[in-house]
């Protein structure tokens, strides 16, 4: 008898097919209480007693790299296993990080809504001619993981110079350390946000961050919108405390401040930074591959550990 797996929203048909090889999949929640096994995002809340009602439990799946929205010690707790996709679509997600930087920093909405509207470069062409550009700026990455570190790859093509903040300094890169966000931001002209979601990183870019970025200062968001405080982004952007934000995430997702996305120095991307075909594929081999270690008895490929 295939091993029940319960998943709490639907993720395609060519992942729910492939699952559905070597596992019974149980889609209706009145029916979760027989699964072994769950497959969820980790922003979808997946708490204590979420697990109660799913006496069989012993294995949360998370879609993608982020677990914020379980309790990951409550698991721990009830002797449940948390794994995640860490590093699937890392190069997808580094992909448009770049794009919304670039986009950022050369104004490419505003110029293309100025090509189309008939008035080429506007009244102010100096505003689309004179920027600034990406070569020699010095880049300031939040998070130094699979995602953050191809975003730092790929940026070292465009000479620039590169720094990083996280939890610990990284051994054996080359890019310097910094011991927060505030000392990162005072260093940097760009700040690109790649790290793990969380309650500890909740409005870890405030105003006294992006007063330190400086106003030619970008910010890119490819991690959680809760890592920003949008107030102050807002208030930074509409007062030239900084010059622009390319934002893939919000903290009111899918229903993003209306004062935030039509500033015109902002350009915005509806939570898609892992959306490429060949990511989702990946993902779902991912998920696919802690299952069938689970029930082999083999250790998880990619576990999530509580702390």
């Amino acid at each position: 008898m295939k091993p029940a797996v319960f998943l709490t929203l639907p993720l395609g048909k060519p992942f729910e097919r492939k699952l559905a090889e070597r596992f019974t999949v149980i889609a209706d929640p009145d029916r979760r209480n027989e699964a072994e096994a769950l497959v969820t995002i980790g922003a979808m809340e997946t708490n204590a007693a979420f697990m109660d009602e799913m006496p069989k439990l012993k294995l949360i799946c998370c879609f993608g790299s982020g677990h914020e929205g379980v309790d990951v010690a409550a698991a721990e707790a009830r002797g449940i296993k948390v794994a995640n996709t860490v590093g699937a679509n890392a190069a997808t997600v580094a992909d448009l990080a770049v794009a919304l930087l670039l986009a950022s920093i050369r104004k490419v909405a505003e110029a293309d809504r100025l090509t189309r509207a008939g008035k080429w470069r506007g009244d102010n062409p100096a505003s689309l001619l004179f920027l600034r550009g990406l070569t020699g700026r010095k880049i300031g990455i939040v998070g130094l993981g699979a995602i953050g570190l191809k975003i730092a790859n790929r940026l070292e093509g465009f000479e620039t110079e590169i720094g990083y903040t996280g939890r610990s300094e990284k051994p054996g890169v080359p890019y310097r350390y910094f011991r927060s966000a505030l000392d990162l931001a005072t260093w940097a002209d760009t700040l690109i946000l790649a790290h793990r979601a969380g309650e500890t990183n909740r409005h870890l870019v405030n105003a006294a961050v992006l007063n330190a970025l400086g106003p030619e200062g970008h910010v890119v968001n490819i991690s959680r919108g809760s890592a920003i405080d949008e107030g102050a982004l807002i208030a930074a952007l509409k007062s030239g405390t900084i010059a622009g934000a390319g934002l893939d995430v919000f903290e009111n997702e899918p229903d993003p401040r209306p004062d935030l996305v039509s500033l015109p120095n902002v350009v915005v991307t509806p939570h898609v930074g892992g959306g490429t075909s060949e990511a989702i594929v990946a993902m779902g081999d991912t998920v696919i591959a802690n299952l069938n270690a689970f029930f082999a008895g083999k250790p998880l490929p990619n576990p999530v550990l509580p702390g």
